[in-house]
């Protein structure tokens, strides 16, 4: 079963933002504060925990449900695009106040904050990032994404996989205890992201609201990020597992562009936080001591 999520020490909903947003704050307030992205598009943070707030005991960790997902439904069924989540990221900084900005972004969310940071260089109203720490980025242009999406379905058709769920159906799970098999099923759904499929176990659960996530991505396009990221330079760190589905060549590019320090991860999928925690939180803190600034004041939300 998941492993338990503590309360986070202060949240509520943005009120400056289109729709209100969730978020939630973790750690100590006179701490270095880091804003966390999730994956997705349409996810929700909570899947990231408890397994990230590792990084609580040295910062201050603040996250957020982007539009669409999660506790941050819009009342209707507008359009979501990637720019709708840029605008968002802008505003929860501005209204938490989140700077100086130090963003640590995973799979869609390191996407997120490489779109943003392209935006901030454009526009100087935004907050600029200081420094960004990217865990498996998603697909950075639409090529990798047609491989990632081969990939992963291969993995998901393999013979490992369909064994473990005619072991589930067999089980009698279904019967006695409908939520332990509801659970099992969605860590089967995702197990092609890992590097050994057995490792997908006692995961927090989530749910992707495909709309959302058709829209964001049809909304980019015939994208490629990593043309938009040349000449840059944020200190950045962009860890990616060596066995992710996502091609490593993204990831790769991406690092070269912006003249960040790519991390690979051995024996690690998708999910570093939950198949390499030792490796991908040493190289974490690492980069967070080396980039290290004086705290700033504490911000609105670590003071409720």
């Amino acid at each position: 079963m998941p492993l338990p999520i503590p309360a986070p020490r202060a949240s509520g909903f943005t009120t400056t933002t289109e729709v209100p947003l969730y978020w939630a704050t973790y750690g100590p307030p006179d701490a270095s504060r880091l804003l966390v992205l999730h994956g997705g598009p349409g996810a929700s943070h909570d899947y990231l925990l408890p397994q990230l707030l590792e990084l609580a005991g040295t910062h201050e960790l603040t996250f957020y449900d982007q539009r669409g997902g999660g506790r941050s439904r819009p009342p209707n069924n507008a359009p979501i695009t990637w720019r709708t989540q840029v605008e968002d990221l802008a505003r929860v900084v501005e209204e938490l106040g989140l700077r100086p900005l130090s963003i640590v972004g995973y799979s869609w969310g390191a996407m997120l904050a490489m779109l943003y940071a392209i935006e901030a260089r454009r526009d100087p109203a935004l907050a600029a990032p200081e420094r960004l720490v990217l865990i498996d980025p998603a697909p950075l242009t639409r090529q990798y994404r047609a491989e990632f999406e081969a990939e992963f379905g291969r993995r998901q058709a393999s013979a490992e996989v369909r064994a473990m769920r005619d072991d589930l159906a067999a089980s009698g799970l279904r019967e006695r205890d409908p939520e332990a098999y509801r659970q099992r099923s969605f860590e089967l759904g995702v197990a092609g992201y890992f590097a050994d499929v057995r490792a997908a176990r006692d995961l927090t659960p989530f749910r992707v609201t495909g709309r959302v996530q058709q829209s964001v991505w049809e909304s980019l396009g015939d994208f490629d990020v990593i043309a938009d990221l040349g000449g840059m330079r944020i200190p950045t760190l962009i860890t990616h597992g060596r066995r992710d589905p996502i091609p490593l060549a993204s990831s790769a590019g991406a690092a070269r562009a912006m003249g960040a320090r790519l991390e690979v991860l051995e024996g690690s999928g998708h999910v570093p936080y939950v198949e390499q925690p030792e490796a991908l939180f040493r190289a974490v803190h690492a980069f967070l001591r080396e980039t290290a600034a004086s705290p700033s004041p504490a911000s609105p939300a670590a003071r409720r």
